[in-house]
């Protein structure tokens, strides 16, 4: 019989990982994701105070969007990572988790999509992503185990969508900002290979400081391009 002091077994599921992270893992993961909250809190409010007192007024719905879904994404991995395993509701929790990945690269892409103003290729672009996040979002609500690391292959595919129209948002966006995007699509790409490197020590926290570096210099470049190129 186990004793009440025993921990349990570690539970299995498609939401779990392969282990159990350590309490050493999971104040680092906690960490790392707070800082990141924190980033885009102080950031996040320098963009808006700035848009909607003259400098992006047009942008700044769309930069509402993107923010709304930053701070989500970050919220939502928080909770579902630092979430016991033994919990009857993280497979909730994952599933709003890896949603949420959707959303918010749909969300990065609307305010940059924003500067494009109506034309044919932001508006193709703009179905795209959008349709693309919808379809993913609703793989991941309902059938997530089905999904699987195909899904991964689905976020890079949106995520990197972009090149598809370079030359466009080249010839529209500044030069920094064009480059600080191209950096954090590369961050997040490298990062891809902690997510899968299960058995790596602290390879979650490794995962997550990928994101939010990535996350980080995507928010400098539409600050950078919304206020800095502006003033």
């Amino acid at each position: 019989m186990t004793k009440a002091s025993e921990t349990p077994p570690y539970p299995t599921g498609w939401w779990l990982g392969t282990r159990q992270f350590s309490m050493a893992e999971l104040v680092a993961d906690g960490v790392v994701h707070i800082i990141g909250l924190l980033t885009a809190a102080v950031l996040g409010t320098i963009l808006l105070t700035f848009a909607f007192t003259g400098t992006a007024l047009a942008e700044a719905p769309a930069l509402v969007v993107y923010l709304a879904t930053l701070f989500l994404v970050l919220s939502v991995s928080l909770a579902y990572n630092l979430w016991s395993p033994h919990s009857p509701h993280k497979h909730i929790w994952a599933r709003l988790d890896q949603a949420a990945i959707f959303l918010f690269i749909a969300g990065t892409y609307t305010p940059l999509l924003a500067v494009l103003g109506d034309t044919p290729v932001a508006g193709m672009l703009t179905v795209f992503v959008w349709a693309a996040a919808i379809v993913g979002i609703a793989l991941k609500l309902v059938v997530p185990e089905k999904f699987g690391r195909l899904a991964i292959v689905l976020y890079l595919a949106i995520g990197w969508s972009g090149v598809l129209v370079f030359q466009t948002l080249a010839s529209t966006l500044p030069t920094a900002t064009l480059w600080l995007l191209v950096a954090g699509g590369v961050t997040y790409s490298l990062g891809i290979i902690f997510h899968l490197w299960g058995k790596l020590l602290f390879q979650n926290v490794l995962w997550h400081i990928f994101v939010v570096a990535g996350a980080t210099l995507h928010l400098v470049a539409i600050l950078d391009c919304m206020v800095i190129s502006r003033l």
